[in-house]
C-alpha cells in the first residue's frame, strides 16, 4: 500500500514538472531534461537493448554533441534517448540517475524502479557515477542536481527550475535551502518547496552580474534536527544574447603607406561583448558596411570577420597619394554577435585610414637659370631658388636640402631651405670683391630628406645654375696693419712722433686721395696730418691714467676717400677705420706711500706690533723693493722701532708703555727706481688698552693736536714780546 503511494505521489509530481516545463518552452526554453522524475516497472528484470523509457532533454541549442552518463553501469541513453539495458539485468536496485551534459546545459534526472528488490550491496558513487565520495545509506540519498535557469526570464514569478530528491523522505521530514540567493545576499532570489523539494526562482536574474549561485539543501525533522545533508546545489545562470558588442573607441585612426602590397594590414579594431564568451552570443564577426569616398573603388580596404584585422584590397598602382581623390578614406565598421548571423546584435566604430606618402617623386627646380646682382663687400641673401615637389608637404619626403657642388672655391656662399615654403635660400656669407672677380657662376643640386624609392632617381630637372654678377660700389680705404701697435715711453715731450699709419684704397681701378681724422682719442693725447697720417703727441702719455689699460691705450682713427671716381654718378666719399694701440713703458714719476695710514697697538708694550706696507702706482723696476724707516725727528727711536719684514712690508713695535692716545708716528718710504723717490709721511697710531682679547681704542684727543695748540701759543707770546 505504501509502495503504491510513493508511485501516485512521484507519477503526479512528474506530471506537474513536465506540464511546466512545456508552458515554461512556450516562455523560454530552459536547457536540461524537461521532465527530470521518471518510472519504469520491474517485472523480473530487463533484457539487453530493450527500450524501457524516453527522456526529454533540450539544450536549447539543437542538442549537438550532447551526452548521456547512467548511474547504473548496466544502463544507457541511446541515440533516440531510449533508456535501454547493456545486457541483461535482474539486479537494478530501486532508483538511477541520468546525467546529461554538453556546450549549453548540464542536468540530472531520476528514475525510480517500481517493484525491485534493493541492490546489494549497493553504493552511493555506483549510483552517482562521481567516484569516490561516501558510503552509500540504504534508506535515504538526498541529491541535489545542477539546475539551470536563463537571465532575463518574464513573469510571473516564481518559477520551477528544478527538484532535490531524498527517496527516503517521510512526513515528518522537510527540506531547507541556505547560502548567496536564499537567506544571504542576495536575499530570496531561490525558495524551496519544503514538502516536495522543488526549488524556484523568484526574480529576473542578470548573468553578466551573477553567473552562478553556490546553495546548500538538508533535510531536517519538524523539530528541526537535521537528518540529511547538507548538499551542495549549483545553479547556472543561461547566458541570452542580451549584450551589444561595444567598440572602445567610437573613432579610430590608422594609416598605410602609398603603393603598399594588396593584403598590407593597416589597423585592427575589436569589441567586446558582455554576453557569455563560450556561446555563439559573445562571438563577433566584423563588416565594413560603408566606404567614404568610394573612389577609386568602393572596396579599397577589407576587414576580416573573425580576427578585425583592416587590409588593403586595392592594386599598389591604384594606392597613389598623389592621383587618389583624398588622403583619407572613413570605414563604418559593424561588430555583429551570434557569429555575424542576422539575430545577432550590432554595433559600430568608424575608421578613418590616413594614406600615408612615400618619396617618390624627387623635386625639381621651376627653373634651370637663376641670376642675382651683388653689391661688392655687402653679405646676406642674394637670390631664392624654387622648387617643385608633389609629395606630402611638410615631410621629409618633399622638404628640399641644397648644397652647392661647384663654382664656388673660396666657400663665399652657402643655401639653407627656407621651411614656410621650401625654398633654397642662397646666400653671400664672405663679402664679395669687385675687384677680384666679376662674375660667380654655381651649380646647385636639391635633394629630399628622406631617400627616394629605389625606382626613382634624381634628374637634371634636381640641378640648377645661378649666375651671380658683382656690382662695383666705392669701398672705404683700409688700414694696414689693423690693429696698428707701438712702444712709447711714458712722459715723452710734446709734439714727439708716435706712428705712421697705412690705408689703400680697395678701388684699385680708380685714383682717389686719402685724409686721415681722428676718430676716437680718450684721453686726447694724440693728433694726426691729414695728408701724411704722422701720428704725434699733443699731451703728456700717463701710464697710470685711467684711460690705460693693463699698460696699453687704444685710440681709433678714421681714412676718407674723395668719392671723386663716380662723381657724376652721386657717388660719395668712403671711409675706414683703423686702431692703433701704444704700449706705454713706465718712469718712476710716482713716489710710494705706506699702507694702512691708521694702525692699532696695546698700551703694554708686549703685544704693541704691527705691520705696514709700501704702495706705488708705478710698477718695477720702478715700485718695490721698499725701505720704510722712522722720520728724523729726534727721541723717535727710544719709543718706536721699524724694522724690515720682506720686500713689501715693514714692523712698527712700540719699545715702552704710552698713554692711551692717538699719535701720529713720520714714516719715511723710498722705492727701488732709477733715480729713486722718496715720501716722507705719517700714519695715524692708536694706542689702546687690551684685557682679555679686547680693544679699548677710546682717547681724548691727539696728542699731535695739543702739541701743536702748544707751540702756537709759545709763538704768539714771542711775537708779543
Amino acid at each position: 500500500m505504501e509502495i503504491g503511494i510513493r508511485i501516485l505521489i512521484v507519477f503526479l509530481v512528474s506530471q506537474v514538472v513536465h506540464i511546466g516545463a512545456q508552458k515554461e518552452g512556450e516562455e523560454g526554453c530552459v536547457p536540461g531534461f524537461q521532465v527530470k522524475e521518471y518510472q519504469v516497472e520491474y517485472n523480473g528484470g530487463f533484457q539487453k537493448d530493450n527500450p524501457l523509457m524516453k527522456v526529454f532533454f533540450d539544450d536549447c541549442a539543437g542538442n549537438e554533441g550532447l551526452a548521456f552518463e547512467v548511474s547504473h553501469p548496466n544502463f544507457q541513453v541511446d541515440q533516440e534517448m531510449n533508456l535501454v539495458a547493456r545486457r541483461d539485468v535482474m539486479d537494478s536496485g530501486t532508483v538511477m540517475f541520468i546525467h546529461g551534459v554538453n556546450e549549453h546545459a548540464d542536468d540530472m534526472a531520476q528514475v525510480d524502479i517500481v517493484g525491485a528488490p534493493p541492490r546489494s550491496p549497493q553504493t552511493l558513487r555506483e549510483i552517482l557515477g562521481l567516484g569516490q565520495i561516501q558510503p552509500y545509506r540504504s534508506k535515504r540519498a538526498l541529491f541535489a542536481p545542477r539546475m539551470h535557469v536563463n537571465e532575463n526570464m518574464e513573469p510571473p514569478f516564481p518559477k520551477v527550475i528544478g527538484t532535490v530528491m531524498s527517496p527516503g523522505m517521510e512526513n515528518d521530514h522537510i527540506f531547507h535551502m541556505t547560502g548567496s540567493g536564499a537567506d544571504q545576499d542576495p536575499k530570496g532570489v531561490f525558495t524551496i518547496n519544503r514538502v516536495t523539494g522543488e526549488v524556484s526562482v523568484s526574480q529576473e536574474l542578470d548573468r553578466e552580474a551573477i553567473s552562478s549561485y553556490t546553495l546548500e539543501v538538508s533535510v531536517t525533522d519538524l523539530s528541526g534536527k537535521l537528518v540529511e545533508g547538507p548538499v551542495a546545489l549549483l545553479v547556472d545562470v543561461n547566458d541570452q544574447n542580451d549584450n551589444r558588442p561595444i567598440f572602445k573607441e567610437t573613432r579610430y585612426a590608422g594609416e598605410v603607406l602609398e603603393g603598399s602590397p594588396t593584403g598590407t594590414v593597416v589597423m585592427t579594431m575589436t569589441a567586446e561583448d558582455a554576453d557569455d564568451p563560450r556561446l555563439q552570443n559573445a562571438v563577433l564577426r566584423y563588416n565594413i558596411v560603408r566606404q567614404s569616398p568610394d573612389k577609386p573603388s568602393p572596396n579599397m580596404f577589407y576587414i576580416n570577420p573573425e580576427s578585425g584585422n583592416i587590409v588593403t584590397v586595392i592594386s599598389p598602382t591604384l594606392l597613389d597619394r598623389e592621383t587618389l581623390p583624398t588622403t583619407q578614406y572613413e570605414l563604418e565598421i559593424v561588430a555583429q554577435d551570434m557569429k555575424g548571423r542576422d539575430v545577432g546584435l550590432t554595433g559600430t566604430a568608424t575608421a578613418t585610414i590616413t594614406i600615408t606618402d612615400k618619396n617618390d617623386h624627387a623635386p625639381e627646380f621651376t627653373h634651370s637659370l637663376f641670376q642675382a646682382n651683388v653689391d661688392e663687400g655687402s653679405t646676406g641673401v642674394a637670390v631664392n631658388l624654387t622648387v617643385d615637389d608633389r609629395d606630402d608637404p611638410a615631410t621629409g619626403a618633399w622638404r628640399a636640402i641644397y648644397s652647392i657642388i661647384n663654382g664656388d672655391p673660396t666657400q663665399n656662399f652657402e643655401i639653407q631651405t627656407n621651411p614656410d615654403n621650401n625654398e633654397g635660400m642662397l646666400s653671400v656669407v664672405k663679402p664679395l670683391d669687385y675687384e677680384s672677380v666679376v662674375f660667380h657662376t654655381l651649380l646647385i643640386k636639391v635633394e629630399n630628406e628622406d631617400p627616394l624609392v629605389p625606382d626613382v632617381g634624381y634628374g637634371s630637372s634636381s640641378t640648377a645654375t645661378v649666375h651671380i654678377t658683382v656690382l662695383d660700389v666705392n669701398e672705404g680705404p683700409v688700414f694696414f696693419p689693423d690693429p696698428l701697435q707701438v712702444t712709447k715711453m711714458e712722459n715723452i715731450p710734446l709734439g714727439s712722433f708716435v706712428a705712421l699709419l697705412n690705408a689703400t684704397d680697395p678701388d684699385v681701378l680708380q685714383s682717389q686721395s686719402i685724409r686721415f681724422a681722428v676718430l676716437r682719442d680718450p684721453a686726447n693725447w694724440l693728433s694726426v696730418n691729414p695728408v701724411r697720417g704722422t701720428v704725434n703727441t699733443s699731451a703728456n702719455l700717463d701710464r697710470e691714467s685711467p684711460y690705460v689699460h693693463d699698460n696699453k691705450y687704444t685710440a681709433i682713427f678714421m681714412a676718407t676717400d674723395n668719392g671723386s671716381w663716380k662723381a657724376h654718378c652721386g657717388s660719395r666719399p668712403a671711409s675706414g677705420t683703423g686702431t692703433l694701440v701704444i704700449h706705454l713703458e713706465d718712469y718712476n714719476d710716482n713716489a710710494p706711500y705706506v699702507h694702512p695710514s691708521v694702525v692699532r697697538v696695546c698700551e703694554d708694550t708686549k703685544d704693541s706690533v704691527v705691520i705696514v706696507g709700501g704702495r706705488d702706482r708705478d710698477i718695477h723696476p720702478n715700485a718695490g723693493p721698499f725701505k720704510i724707516e722712522l722720520g728724523k725727528q729726534p727721541g723717535l727711536e727710544k719709543t718706536w722701532k721699524v724694522s724690515r719684514v720682506n720686500n713689501t712690508h715693514a714692523q712698527i713695535m712700540l719699545l715702552q708703555s704710552m698713554k692711551r692716545a692717538n699719535y701720529q708716528l713720520p714714516l719715511v718710504v723710498t722705492d727701488s727706481g732709477l733715480p729713486p723717490l722718496s715720501n716722507s709721511t705719517e700714519i695715524k697710531v692708536q694706542v689702546c688698552t687690551c684685557k682679555k682679547n679686547r680693544m679699548d681704542c677710546s682717547s681724548a684727543g691727539s696728542v699731535r693736536s695739543n702739541l701743536m695748540m702748544l707751540l702756537a701759543l709759545v709763538l704768539l707770546s714771542l711775537f708779543c714780546l
